[in-house]
């Protein structure tokens, strides 16, 4: 019995986009066919698309939810939790969302995973969620073995550090030897490893210059976190997996030329090397710095030069950057404005909800890109590597019913006093092409209009397996 059907004269399925009614029952989609083919019974639900873009809900593969950071007078405070970034996912057609389980020293991986989905349980998630598993520092040996059951009891990925980011930081780089080891099971166990990949001793260096020299404002942060860290870290990092067959790898927010560079470069070997980069990093250059609050465009590694954002856009329309992430960390602006310093600036940003229609405006409306690839970007890309497709991703019969109407009249100029995350939006007065009218989450209308309909605990963890084609290093 179809509950929902939704009527569009543009819906993006895997295979076309155009006219299609998008019969649902259950969490399911169960139908595509010509407009008009599925009858309704007395309970069912028309949903008039015409005019809209029916599209897949987005996936953010990069958030941090409930994270440790620094609130006024250095006291440890945690950012917002699913409950208000879930919410804001599904405002902005975000449905799933992929955060991190911070393994910790005294901790197994088992335990600290337990802790983690507790912790999220609590707070409660509107959106369906996964994690990847993070480990810092010096590994024990027994953390690989444990890496690699929970690859297989579903959580894919593993999060690596090549850098402790700031001085303060100490003990948050793995070594090169214990990554080795990682990649390892990785390749055994098809897991994928998400890098966050700086040279440690070049920024580590260019943090002490520049406090030598008295230029320690967050605007030089650029020269700190710089170019060359990425190139010869990518570099490095790349050589170490192409060393161990099988290794499956997704580069994290790429904000430099020298990382898609060395993106390219590896997947014309035919390597299975992939790229996100963050929305801040395409739209946003070091320039930017230099404005009133400049640290709230701020993540790390940082922002760059006008020439290493255009050539993460050559990316995106070649496949050598996949996906567009946020690194969603949800705090108030005066969280993310209390760091002056080179040292001390809060990385992060609340972007999750402005996410899709922003890069729509960017990608269709503005810079050529075709529909199909605004949809792999935002959404398709992820669930296929990071391993939910196809119950994530798509519009096919069998999939998961998650859905976002994207309304190309509804043009609005962003504004965080409207949105449902934070105080502050690094994209406060940009004008956008088009917003959400309706998110829907596995079958059920969550968000209609400006209107909250979902359940405030109705997500759902998803267990992930990496595929193989994925893992042979398939084109995107």
């Amino acid at each position: 019995m179809v509950d929902l059907v939704i009527s569009g004269d543009c819906v993006v399925t895997p295979h076309s986009i155009g006219p299609a009614d998008v019969a649902i029952a259950g969490e399911k989609v169960v139908a595509i066919a010509e407009r008009g083919a599925f009858p309704l019974s007395a309970n069912a639900r028309r949903v008039d698309a015409m005019g809209k873009i029916v599209m897949p809900g987005g996936i953010d593969p990069h958030t941090h939810c409930l994270w440790p950071t620094y609130g006024p007078g250095g006291a440890i405070e945690y950012t917002k939790g699913p409950s208000v970034v879930g919410k804001a996912a599904l405002f902005g057609g975000t449905t799933t969302i992929i955060d991190f389980t911070r393994w910790t020293h005294g901790k197994t991986v088992q335990g600290a995973i337990e802790e983690r989905m507790a912790g999220w349980r609590d707070d409660g998630s509107p959106c369906d969620w996964a994690f990847h598993t993070m480990v810092e520092g010096d590994l024990p040996p027994e953390i690989p073995p444990q890496i690699g059951e929970a690859i297989e009891a579903g959580h894919a990925s593993v999060k690596i550090f090549t850098t402790d980011i700031t001085p303060s930081r100490k003990g948050r780089m793995v070594d090169f030897g214990d990554i080795w080891e990682v990649f390892q099971v990785l390749a055994k166990k098809g897991g994928l490893g998400v890098i966050h990949a700086e040279d440690n001793d070049i920024v580590m260096h260019m943090y002490a210059k520049l406090f030598r020299e008295g230029r320690t404002g967050f605007e030089n942060m650029a020269e700190v976190h710089n170019t060359l860290s990425e190139d010869l870290s990518f570099r490095r990092v790349l050589r170490l997996a192409e060393h161990v067959p099988g290794t499956t790898l997704y580069m994290l927010h790429v904000s430099a030329a020298n990382g898609v560079h060395a993106i390219r470069a590896a997947r014309g070997k035919n390597l299975p090397i992939y790229g996100e980069s963050l929305h801040q990093y395409m739209l946003y250059t070091q320039e930017d710095y230099k404005r009133p609050n400049g640290q709230i465009y701020h993540t790390y590694p940082s922002l760059k030069s006008q020439a290493d954002q255009d050539e993460l856009w050559r990316g995106a329309m070649d496949g050598s950057i996949n996906c567009v992430a946020t690194d969603e960390l949800c705090c108030s602006l005066a969280v993310k404005t209390q760091g002056r310093q080179i040292d001390d600036t809060t990385g992060g940003n609340s972007g999750v909800e402005p996410r899709v229609a922003v890069m729509y405006s960017e990608m269709v409306g503005k810079r050529g890109f075709s529909l199909r690839q605004f949809v792999d970007a935002v959404s398709t890309n992820a669930a296929r590597i990071m391993g939910l497709y196809p119950r994530k991703g798509c519009i096919a019969p069998g999939a998961d019913a998650d859905i976002c109407i994207l309304d190309p009249a509804l043009k609005r100029t962003v504004r965080a006093e409207v949105m449902h995350e934070s105080d502050y939006s690094p994209w406060e007065g940009r004008e956008v092409n088009a917003w959400p009218s309706m998110t829907i989450l596995r079958g059920k209308v969550v968000v209609e209009g400006d209107k909250w309909l979902g359940d405030d605990r109705g997500g759902t963890w998803l267990s992930r397996k990496v595929p193989e084609e994925i893992r042979a290093g398939a084109a995107l």
